[in-house]
């Protein structure tokens, strides 16, 4: 038995999935050669699931996108690219509001 951590992205909004694509540099183990090799989707918990897109597909659940990218980056010779953008990523508009609430003008 083993026990796997992993932090739980927060939910905010009501679909926080997004999309990606894995690119591969260099096929540094000569089994999936180069350029986009999987595709996949980061829910709305943080949980990632990738499709392998070889004759031989398969389809692997991630706790996280880092453990995806520790297991499969190759020191950075395989590229995560989303295609979509980061629904909990902060827009300057918003940190520009969060400054001003940590720092009001007296």
């Amino acid at each position: 038995m083993y026990t796997v951590s992993f932090t739980v992205r927060e939910r905010h909004g009501e679909n926080n999935m997004r999309r990606f694509r894995v690119k591969r540099v260099e096929d540094e183990s000569g089994v999936s050669d180069t350029g986009l090799v999987a595709e996949g989707v980061e829910f709305d918990d943080g949980f990632v699931a990738m499709r392998w897109l070889s004759n031989k597909a398969s389809v692997t659940i991630f706790a996280n996108i880092k453990h995806l990218k520790d297991l499969h980056g190759h020191g950075g010779k395989t590229k995560v690219v989303w295609v979509d953008p980061d629904p909990l990523a902060h827009t300057e508009e918003e940190e520009e509001t969060e400054k001003e609430l940590d720092n009001p003008e007296t």
